[in-house]
């Protein structure tokens, strides 16, 4: 959707639109609140039973072509879908259940909480259905939205310079590179999520990125190697996808979907919630981005929230490391904010959170239905900000450089961090997470095991690198003694995970190739055993796209490497 099909015919705020009518204890959605309310029966609202049946299966069903009748011709929008009926009722929800309904959060920097719609959001799904821009991002992402997996969402805010009273913030002319990014990762069990920030001037190698056209033709844009990271975004074209292709690229995560805004939605989504708390260690008077704020707590929205996050000249070391650790914490709080009892009680927050979240959103098209960005929210909701870690990309100064000005991965603790995301674990205690995971290692592992000359299994390549079945096969019968092992070839699929499926039978022997090879119990896939040349029953091990090479142990880590810092969005922090 373009920026002209987002436009309003009226200038209407949706909040002031939900009513109290005391006679009935309701919120209704008037579409015309300067009308006066009466306790008297609306004749319009006299009808046949028949035709107030018909009126609610209008209501109910998918949206036609044809304009509704009901609906006064000023108010009709050709690109959004039709609104609720005048007068229509919502039952306010009881104290208990306010916060089962409560709006939520998501991180990153100048994108901040794009997913905060929840209960907001689906008060009035129609007639926020046509504030969200979407873009195409192919097969950079996922066509659609699972409730059912762990996801990865990239939430970038760009630089570029919109809405009034911005000329001053970012680089003057530019086409909007990725200034601040998030890579957001919500747990397969929700019990846990990670905020993952990306410097934005990490050395990476940008792939090729297709890209889609306005005339809907696809070009591909060339990549680059070592340069910023910022640059996958908006240099020469880029849109979101190439950035999502640049994380896979560096980390060796996948990214399923994306969200994007730019400086204005700090400002508006800050103001939507009342301001958001924040606290300071020292004073700051930064004539960069005109914060000035003394010692202490202080609650900012507007300018000066968008200021806070801004700026990178008052904090620690004064760079682009120590502006992101402010920023994680802004985020924190706002996440705690969203969740206080003072926004989810509050209707007129609500709808205007709503409202702004809607409108700063640009996404990929297959979380462009606000009823898909409702379920997103309402599965972030269950995850506990006290089990939300934000951290860094493990970094260390570009050693090419004389001048320090950008940054490398710290490949002794980065690929640890992106194994765990990878792979789905909490960088805090989660009890759920560990007790079924204990359970799945005492049944799978727990046992006697065969000897390696016993273990009988056919090696086959699921998406590891070219080889690395024949080098691990030769791995095991040179170094290991499993000398009954064979090369499979390639497997008929690609698999995210190694996995060892064997028969009952052969339990002990899977436990012995386990602990050789350092896989999990969930790796263990008890099932079918298949027959070798021999005629003999044989287990098989598929090596996925996470083989690290033989004799690399398979055990995914279960905590940060040392040094790494990281904080939960549930604690209070002040800006150093």
């Amino acid at each position: 959707m373009d920026a002209q099909s987002r436009g309003r015919a009226e200038n209407i705020d949706p909040a002031d639109q939900w009513v109290l009518n005391p006679n009935t204890g309701e919120y209704e959605l008037r579409l015309t609140p300067s009308a006066p309310q009466s306790a008297a029966p609306d004749p319009r609202r006299r009808r046949s039973a028949k035709a107030a049946a018909a009126v609610r299966e209008r209501a109910t069903a998918p949206e036609r072509d044809a304009p509704d009748p009901e609906v006064p011709a000023q108010r009709r929008r050709r690109t959004a879908p039709a609104e609720p009926q005048p007068g229509r009722r919502g039952r306010r929800p009881a104290k208990k259940s306010r916060t089962k309904k409560a709006l939520t959060w998501t991180g990153g920097g100048m994108a901040l909480v794009l997913v905060a719609i929840g209960s907001a959001g689906y008060l009035y799904l129609r007639h926020l259905e046509g504030n969200v821009t979407t873009t195409d991002v192919g097969n950079a992402g996922k066509n659609g939205f699972s409730k059912d997996e762990a996801f990865n969402i990239l939430i970038i805010g760009t630089d570029k310079r919109t809405g009034a009273g911005n000329e001053g913030y970012g680089d003057k002319g530019s086409v909007g590179h990725a200034d601040t990014t998030i890579l957001l990762h919500v747990s397969k069990d929700r019990t846990n999520a990670t905020a993952l920030s990306i410097p934005r001037d990490l050395i990476v190698n940008v792939p090729d990125c297709p890209t889609k056209q306005p005339d809907g033709t696809t070009k591909v844009v060339p990549g680059t190697e070592n340069v910023r990271f910022n640059t996958s975004l908006g240099q020469g074209g880029r849109d979101p996808g190439c950035t999502m292709r640049t994380v896979e690229e560096t980390m060796g995560i996948p990214v399923d979907h994306f969200m994007m805004a730019d400086f204005n939605a700090v400002k508006t989504l800050t103001t939507a919630v009342g301001g958001v708390e924040v606290c300071l260690a020292h004073a700051v008077n930064d004539k960069d981005s005109k914060l000035n704020l003394s010692a202490g707590p202080h609650t900012l929205q507007g300018e000066q929230a968008l200021a806070f996050v801004r700026t990178r000249h008052s904090f620690g070391n004064q760079g682009d490391l120590d502006r992101i650790k402010v920023q994680q914490q802004f985020l924190s709080s706002l996440m705690r904010k969203m969740s206080s009892s003072d926004t989810l009680t509050s209707p007129t927050k609500l709808m205007k959170l709503a409202e702004a979240a809607t409108k700063a959103l640009t996404v990929d098209s297959g979380i462009g239905q606000v009823s898909t960005l409702k379920d997103i929210a309402l599965e972030l909701k269950k995850v506990p900000t006290k089990n939300i870690t934000f951290l860094t990309v493990p970094v260390q100064d570009n050693p090419a450089e004389t001048v320090k000005a950008t940054v490398v991965v710290d490949k002794t603790k980065a690929p640890q961090v992106f194994q765990m995301i990878k792979e789905d674990v909490s960088f805090t205690e989660v009890k759920a997470q560990e007790q079924k995971e204990k359970a799945a290692v005492a049944a799978r592992l727990k046992g006697e095991k065969a000897d390696a000359s016993e273990v009988r299994v056919r090696i086959l390549n699921g998406g590891a690198e070219a080889g690395s079945a024949q080098e691990t096969l030769n791995w095991l019968q040179n170094e290991e003694g499993v000398t009954k092992s064979e090369n499979g070839g390639n497997a008929p699929e690609e698999l995210a995970r190694t996995t060892l499926e064997y028969a009952p039978d052969q339990a002990d022997q899977a436990r012995r190739l386990a602990a050789i090879m350092g896989l999990s119990g969930s790796a263990m896939k008890p099932g079918e055993s298949v027959t070798n040349a021999q005629g003999l029953p044989t287990m098989t091990l598929t090596l996925g796209k996470d083989f690290k090479g033989a004799g690399v142990s398979m055990t995914t880590p279960k905590k940060a490497p040392e040094g790494v810092p990281k904080s939960t969005a549930d604690k209070v922090e002040c800006a150093k």
